[in-house]
């Protein structure tokens, strides 16, 4: 894998359906060695609690670790988690150099105050932050079906900049799991950034080894 390492990715993860996208979106990050700050809505928490089984009240970074290491030799990884109300997170402030930011996946609500920039948490704020530096924002919207308020919605957003995609998985790469999909979506955020994956096989490609998620790939 051959990408720049040495500025941040924000990675944020809101109360949608489909909260396992962010988490494996975290997991390539980490194991590819990028600093990751990450923000995690309480919506977020309660979908992963409902979904997954998965409990983050308390002891939030060892929880995460101990989840996305499962099934695998444990891993030194090392990233920054903010509490979506701190403002004074470095992530806050446009002065603070990332590579871009991903809201995986976005919620509607997200979605609507982004694109009418309101800045009532972190995750708001580090967004606008991206827009108006011009850096890479991708929100990932996972929703059906999109109201009238939503689409134009998701149209200011992409007027301001940001890149607006939907978690919908393809299936010529022919997934055998639930896991394929979910590299699949995973895999198509990652391009956008130009992150270097094997997630998936693309459209007339060779086939070649795959990067599968450990003993989750049966989910």
């Amino acid at each position: 894998m051959h990408f720049n390492n040495d500025l941040p990715f924000v990675l944020a993860i809101t109360g949608a359906s489909g909260s396992i996208y962010g988490l494996r979106t975290l997991q390539f990050l980490l194991d590819a060695g990028v600093k990751v700050d990450l923000v995690i809505s309480d919506g977020a928490m309660q979908v992963m609690k409902e979904e997954m089984q998965l409990d983050l009240k308390d002891d939030l970074q060892n929880k995460l670790i101990t989840y996305l290491n499962e099934g695998a030799a444990p891993r030194d990884w090392s990233f920054s988690i903010h509490n979506i109300l701190n403002y004074g997170a470095p992530i806050a402030s446009g002065s603070y150099r990332t590579q871009g930011m991903a809201i995986i996946p976005c919620s509607v609500g997200t979605l609507g105050a982004l694109a009418n920039g309101l800045t009532n948490n972190l995750i708001h704020r580090a967004a606008a932050c991206c827009l108006k530096e011009r850096r890479k924002l991708v929100v990932v919207v996972r929703e059906m079906p999109f109201g009238h308020i939503q689409l134009k919605n998701m149209l200011a957003l992409s007027e301001a900049g940001a890149i607006v995609a939907c978690a919908s998985p393809g299936f010529y790469h022919q997934p055998q799991t639930i896991s394929d999909q979910i590299d699949f979506v995973v895999g198509r955020l990652l391009d956008q950034f130009g992150f270097d994956h094997q997630l998936f096989q693309r459209w007339k490609e060779d086939k070649r080894a795959m990067m599968k998620w450990g003993s989750k790939s049966s989910l």
